[in-house]
């Protein structure tokens, strides 16, 4: 089909591609519009063109199909968190199910893979025990707000516009974390405002305010509070963190993390406690968790506890079983087969994850673990024993071919293999197909209102 850039088409949608896009097929070509739903008739205007599809974006909706539903945020359509907030839940884990089931036949070449039923998230708002806050001095205005000449828009502290590293919105609340970080949030843009120290040029790379990213314990309703800033400024920042622990009992850790690094990463060279602790305490299951400013935690605490329990379960242990967890990261999934297996061997690159690990087993009495610091595929060749069961948590990206190589010559009896990429999942099923049979796939929603997908898959020897 002949479609240009800037053309428009009014297209209906047939289906729902992975990433969160509607697919028409105009001729049998596919355009993926951004912001649409099957059911939904759009006029659409082509915004990409490439040889074989073409992207666009919703110029006006002609007709509007039954899953659609009023977005409670006002910042949806525009914000990059949770571009799904017009679709009904319940639609949502059933696309969110069929893209793992694609994945699998499509990539995996999988012929009718057994994939259960998305399991829901217990809060479909509210459920983030992690959110990150951009700091800019160049406010991105709403097209409601393009009139209001007495808006600031020298000042934002927010969430980035989708595909944009400079256009940040100023969210005055965010409804994917409980209201107490809305009220915090609220405070330390007033704060951040009246210390006379500007907010950071994700352009200019000058200024002083970075990022605040809040932590929280969804058990115990404690609060970690980030400030990240440019540069030393020890005064201002304690002054605010003074404020913040003053107002808010809630919070018992503010930390200051600084960097100068150009990219937007909200990770500080070094870490400064400004008042509390520098960490805060989760409880996943039976067992509670330590976790610091820059350590990686799943960012909901409840989602997390179905997804370990499934994958306790496809584990299959009965006490006997030696473990071996890649890519072990803070020893979570490591410490919930603990109870259950003779020994676990978690590896993991990272020296602070390792360190966070060891000290979650103590915390927990948990002493069958033992974690190897180093690149998966130079600590795999020194194993000097044999496990029964590899637990496989990988990167977006998955693992890297020579990992799944000597994986394959380990040749353990079950391969229980957490994704958050359907896409990663499926080719790494592919190429461990010729000796291990893909039994059944387990879909967990721990992100409502977005189009990603943890999924948890068991696999057997041949």
């Amino acid at each position: 089909m002949a479609v240009k850039k800037g053309q428009r088409l009014d297209l209906p949608i047939s289906s729902l591609a992975f990433g969160g896009k509607g697919l028409a097929k105009p001729d049998g070509f596919a355009v993926f519009v951004d912001q649409a739903v099957p059911g939904d008739v759009v006029q659409a205007q082509i915004i990409r063109k490439k040889k074989n599809y073409a992207e666009a974006k919703v110029v006006e909706l002609l007709e509007t199909s039954t899953d659609r539903i009023a977005p409670p945020c006002p910042y949806s359509g525009f914000c990059g968190g949770c571009k799904w907030q017009f679709l009904k839940y319940q639609k949502q884990l059933i696309y969110k199910r069929q893209h793992v089931v694609d994945a699998l036949m499509h990539i995996g070449l999988i012929q009718s893979p057994h994939v259960h039923e998305t399991l829901a998230s217990r809060h479909i708002f509210g459920y983030r025990n992690k959110m990150e806050f951009s700091c800019s001095d160049r406010r991105w205005v709403l097209p409601n707000e393009m009139q209001q000449a007495d808006i600031d828009r020298s000042f934002a502290l927010g969430l980035h516009v989708p595909g944009t590293f400079s256009k940040v919105i100023d969210i005055d609340a965010c409804l994917l974390q409980p209201e107490t970080g809305n009220r915090i949030l609220s405070s330390v843009r007033k704060r951040m405002r009246a210390s006379n120290f500007p907010p950071y040029g994700l352009k200019s790379h000058s200024g002083f305010w970075r990022f605040v990213v809040m932590r929280n314990s969804s058990y115990y309703g404690q609060w970690m509070v980030n400030l990240v800033s440019a540069y030393e400024e020890s005064e201002v920042v304690q002054k605010l963190a003074n404020e913040l622990a003053s107002q808010f009992p809630e919070i018992v850790s503010i930390v200051n993390n600084i960097t100068d690094r150009k990219s937007g990463v909200a990770i500080g060279d070094y870490e400064y406690l400004m008042a509390g602790e520098p960490h805060f305490r989760e409880r996943i299951g039976s067992f509670e968790f330590i976790i610091s400013a820059n350590s990686f935690f799943q960012t909901n605490s409840q989602g997390a506890q179905e997804l370990y329990e499934v994958a306790r379960r496809y584990a299959g242990l009965n006490g006997n079983e030696t473990v071996l967890d890649l890519y072990s990261g803070t020893g979570t999934i490591a410490i919930f087969m603990a109870q259950s297996a003779r020994k676990v061997i978690g590896i993991e690159l990272a020296k602070s994850a390792i360190a966070d690990a060891e000290r979650n087993c103590r915390l927990n009495g948990v002493d069958n673990c033992r974690f190897i610091q180093g690149d998966m595929r130079d600590a795999l060749p020194l194993l000097n024993e044999k496990p029964q069961v590899v637990l496989i948590d990988p990167p977006r990206a998955g693992m890297h071919k020579d990992v799944t190589n000597q994986i394959l010559e380990i040749l353990p009896d079950r391969i229980v293999y957490v994704s958050c990429n359907p896409a990663s999942l499926a080719r790494d099923v592919a190429l461990m197909s010729k000796k291990y049979r893909l039994m059944e796939v387990q879909p967990v929603d721990m992100f409502p209102h977005t189009y990603h997908v943890e999924a948890v898959a068991k696999l057997e020897k041949r």
